[in-house]
């Protein structure tokens, strides 16, 4: 992957850039860099947006200071609520409130979700710095015992679907993905988000191309298949396998980055161009995976 000697190639396609997966700070958990340094760098790139996520906190009231303060270097940022524990688990009334604020993203349960507790304690290898400091909280249920969407979910689902907002997976497991977003389109959602597939998630090739089909678009988290990421656990031709699947028209690359001893999400970027045009993706298509698609996504 020889970034420096495609570097203008690089350039020209990082302008339109949407990354829709940004750990900027302050956060409960160290990171890298502020929410302003990440703002700095996009603008400087050509980003046309970013989306911040925090795992503890509504990112919504940060988004809309920073883009009256910053909105003039042509990069917007985005934000949301994460429904874990920390904000009280499936809390409709914390996404109105962030809505009200120009919130866009209502992640479901990551670090909360019985699936991701699972699959650390099983799977993982390592253990996430919230959870290891024992300030993730208990379980958040998104189903119950009978495979019903529970009461709570179905508020939320209700004031994502008013405010026209992106449902977004977070860590559920694939089984659980699939009734939610059932429910959530029949309940007026229109904008749906799986995330990273291959960890976590449990979500085949046939999966995604079956909710590709339903108008679910599903994001890759770029970490995991980057050299000099500490997070990487796939190599790129599993990447090809899944974006083929669910069609290059479904799919959004997005750097998740942030922490500390890893790659500057730009820097991130920048290399998954390069490696999208190693697989094979035309300069179009690179562009709908890191850009178009996100913006369709979230209406930006």
């Amino acid at each position: 992957m020889n970034i420096e000697g495609r570097r203008d190639e690089v350039s020209q396609l990082l302008h339109g850039v949407v990354d829709t997966h940004v750990h900027s700070g302050p956060s409960r958990v160290p990171r890298a860099l502020d929410h302003i340094e990440m703002i700095a760098a996009a603008s400087a790139a050509g980003y046309r947006a970013i989306v911040t996520k925090d795992h503890y906190y509504d990112g919504a009231p940060i988004a809309a200071l920073v883009n009256a303060h910053y909105g003039d270097r042509g990069t917007r940022m985005y934000s949301g609520v994460v429904l874990n524990a920390a904000v009280g688990g499936l809390n409709a009334a914390a996404v109105e409130a962030s809505a009200a604020i120009g919130g866009r993203a209502v992640w479901l349960p990551t670090y909360s979700a019985r699936n991701h507790i699972r699959w650390q304690q099983n799977e993982a290898g390592y253990a996430h710095p919230g959870v290891a400091a024992g300030i993730a909280g208990g379980a958040v249920d998104v189903l119950t015992d009978g495979g019903a969407v529970v009461d709570d979910l179905k508020r939320v689902i209700d004031v994502v679907a008013e405010h026209d907002q992106v449902l977004i997976s977070g860590h559920l497991h694939i089984s659980e993905v699939v009734r939610v977003f059932d429910e959530a389109r029949s309940r007026g959602v229109t904008r749906l988000l799986l995330l990273h597939p291959p960890e976590i998630v449990g979500a085949s090739t046939s999966d995604v191309a079956q909710l590709a089909r339903d108008g679910v678009f599903t994001e890759h988290s770029m970490n995991l298949f980057l050299e000099g990421s500490p997070f990487r656990r796939f190599e790129p031709e599993l990447l090809r396998e899944y974006v083929r699947a669910a069609n290059v028209n479904r799919t959004v690359l997005a750097s998740d980055l942030g922490q500390p001893n890893s790659i500057h999400p730009v820097d991130g970027m920048r290399a998954t161009i390069v490696m999208c045009l190693d697989l094979g993706f035309s300069h179009d298509e690179v562009r709908q995976l890191t850009g178009q698609n996100a913006s369709e996504l979230f209406g930006i």
